[in-house]
């Protein structure tokens, strides 16, 4: 019983090699087809990388620290030895994974892209140099625009709600190509603060402005968010600090005019008046001098609840070039033809054995 199941096992092995060996024989025999192929292959890939342009990276990295108070700064010391206190909350807008969605949203993005920037002596808006430089503009794109002869769409700081729905239209296919093709926000490591965003386009303008503009527009909005309840609050106590001011002012000078008017100090009623201005006038000096306390106070608590946003690295000009070298587009690209022409022979003879089975 063994002896014939380890024959059968040699037999299944042989015929395994001959199959192989088989297969082998059919392919060496079209060996001129898989070369044919390969050249090909490698002369589409030498083409590509022959017409392609070059590709200009933009890199930004800055560090968001937000003040949180004593509290908060134990907790951001004791995590970056590997400890977790607990109580941190990464629901803020540019906490954990946020602030990295936050960068990519069309809100940011289409900010970004309404800025100015100068090109060949002429300013216009990182949307219009994009489409310049991407050659999206078409006689046929113009006229649908509403502007068949002139060539400019997107205004430098124009108002989106002004916008015609192909303005929005075309818009949105410039946000999609960009966070498919151009826009990469990344935190290189979970632990640290650091967020970089790179820009890839084949401007180098392009690229190095809007990165810095994204990261502009992302802070500025973040700013205004997290500070706007006081900042509301600074500036209804400084419209109070104003008026009482003004007051405080006309009483201090009503004042002096009734007392200049009554020089006789026999005259007991006269001077009335001028005790209830003066009484007035330091009621009035309380109320400012609390109003001007409770502005400082909240002036300060602002400037702490401020966070701070920290540049790291900027992109510098020249920027770093990024372009497929011939030798590896043409190696590529011979083997992807090798390999498709022999898939193609290998489910060629296979549905030929089963049709002649």
């Amino acid at each position: 019983m063994d002896k014939n199941t380890h024959m059968e096992e040699e037999i299944s092995l042989k015929e395994i090699f001959l199959k192989i060996k088989e297969w082998w024989k059919y392919l060496c025999s079209k060996w001129w087809l898989i070369l044919l192929f390969g050249i090909i292959g490698g002369a589409l890939g030498f083409t590509k990388a022959y017409l392609s342009k070059k590709q200009y990276e933009a890199e930004l990295t800055f560090v968001l620290e937000d003040s949180k108070g004593s509290m908060g700064s134990l907790m951001g010391l004791a995590s970056s030895f590997g400890f977790d206190l607990g109580g941190s909350s990464d629901k803020g807008l540019f906490a954990g994974e946020n602030i990295v969605q936050f960068l990519k949203t069309r809100l940011v993005v289409q900010k970004a892209l309404l800025k100015s920037v100068k090109e060949d002596g002429r300013t216009l808006s990182l949307a219009e140099l994009y489409m310049d430089t991407n050659r999206m503009k078409t006689e046929g794109l113009l006229k649908k625009a509403g502007n068949p002869k002139g060539d400019v769409i997107f205004s430098p700081d124009s108002n989106p709600q002004q916008f015609t729905r192909f303005q929005d239209s075309l818009l949105g296919v410039i946000y999609q190509r960009l966070l498919t093709q151009n826009i990469q926000v990344t935190k290189p490591d979970k632990k640290l603060a650091f967020v970089s965003v790179k820009c890839t386009s084949v401007s180098e303008t392009f690229s190095k402005y809007f990165s810095e503009q994204l990261v502009d527009v992302a802070t500025d909005f973040y700013l205004r968010t997290k500070t706007q309840r006081n900042r509301e609050n600074v500036d209804r106590l400084q419209h109070q600090a104003d008026s009482l001011e003004a007051a405080l002012n006309r009483k201090t000078y009503a004042a002096a005019t009734i007392q200049d008017l009554n020089m006789n100090p026999a005259r007991r009623a006269a001077g009335v008046g001028a005790e209830v201005v003066t009484r007035d006038k330091v009621v009035l000096q309380t109320m400012y001098a609390e109003v001007v306390k409770n502005l400082e106070l909240c002036r300060v608590t602002m400037a702490q609840e401020a966070p701070l946003i920290q540049i790291v690295d900027t992109p510098t000009l020249p920027l770093q070039t990024k372009k497929t070298g011939k030798a590896i587009s043409i190696i590529v690209g011979g083997i992807i033809g090798g390999i498709l022409i022999t898939v193609y022979l290998i489910i060629r003879r296979i549905i030929k054995l089963i049709m002649a089975s």
